[in-house]
């Protein structure tokens, strides 16, 4: 299972996710072989998460992917016509939290250094966290002011406006990351982690500075597949908690979590009379219909231009 994750360059976060998956299914059914499983018991496993557990439909679903993964890619077979009917996790559709400007700018104030200047990139550019610290030095064009995202969650390579005020503050930082990597290549380190299957055709890439990552960690460490010591990208949970901090000094009592400045990003944008089509692509959506949610959630803040029939009988 491990081996044809990595074979579909499946992320590390998603790979134990799923091996996590798997786990709980064989115990679940009395640590049974796969093979001598089918549509009942993943019917019963899914079931039992929704009815027992109280899982989101978002879990429930994820558990449901990693089921399919081992079976069709793994076990090598076809489930197409099981039909698998299992008690569904009652999913709601709820409307994107945002930030109003002022909101936005009272956390980037009470963010420091590193932290202060992805989030200036998240919000400027409308990406996703991993999409923001996966960006390499090659992936900022200065000449062109565009921001390059590569084989992200979106179903294709897309080119962003680069925000003129953090031009900048972004020529600084590929500098530091420059003079920190010159310091790792004489201490022995240097390298990075290359998508697929560069490493291999191209063996001297991961030590070339435009591949480093934008923003690195402080530290050098182990990685968890290959063991080798290099300089990864800053943490996803490092970054969450600095924003959650920020947000607490800045007074927001709105849930904060870093997608609410990509919803942020697409509301401002049409608000500020961008159509959606051209939102759609910004954002890397598949279909407009998923970029259609920031229209309801548009509607639902011109609901507070409405005059209460209160106020008017004041």
């Amino acid at each position: 299972m491990r081996d044809k994750i990595r074979l579909k360059h499946y992320s590390l976060k998603t790979e134990r996710s799923y091996i996590g998956w798997i786990k709980r299914f064989i115990v679940f059914h009395n640590k049974r072989h796969p093979l001598t499983m089918g549509k009942e018991e993943i019917e019963s496993f899914l079931s039992w998460l929704a009815a027992e557990q109280g899982v989101s439909p978002t879990t429930q679903n994820q558990a449901f992917s990693a089921l399919l993964f081992l079976y069709r890619e793994v076990l090598g077979i076809d489930v197409s016509e099981w039909n698998i009917q299992a008690l569904r996790a009652k999913e709601r559709k709820h409307i994107p939290i945002v930030l109003t400007r002022e909101e936005v700018r009272r956390v980037i104030d009470n963010l420091d250094g590193i932290y202060q200047l992805i989030v200036k990139v998240m919000y400027g550019c409308g990406l996703r966290m991993s999409e923001v610290l996966n960006l390499r030095i090659k992936d900022i064009d200065f000449g062109f002011d565009t921001v390059y995202i590569w084989e992200s969650k979106s179903p294709k390579d897309r080119t962003l406006p680069l925000p003129q005020s953090i031009k900048e503050e972004l020529k600084i930082q590929v500098e530091k990351v420059k003079a920190i990597h010159r310091e790792d290549l004489k201490q022995g380190y240097g390298s990075v982690e290359l998508p697929h299957r560069l490493a291999r055709k191209y063996p001297n890439a991961a030590y070339e500075t435009k591949w480093q990552y934008l923003f690195p960690m402080r530290k050098v460490s182990r990685d968890p597949r290959s063991g080798v010591i290099r300089r990864h990208h800053v943490l996803e949970a490092t970054l969450g908690r600095n924003i959650r901090n920020a947000a607490k000094k800045a007074g927001i009592q709105k849930k904060i979590s870093s997608h609410i400045f990509r919803h942020s990003y697409a509301t401002h944008l049409l608000q500020n009379g961008v159509d959606l089509r051209s939102i759609q692509e910004l954002l890397g959506h598949k279909s407009v219909e998923t970029t259609m949610i920031y229209t309801h959630v548009v509607a639902e803040l011109n609901k507070g231009k409405v005059i209460s029939p209160l106020d008017l009988s004041a």
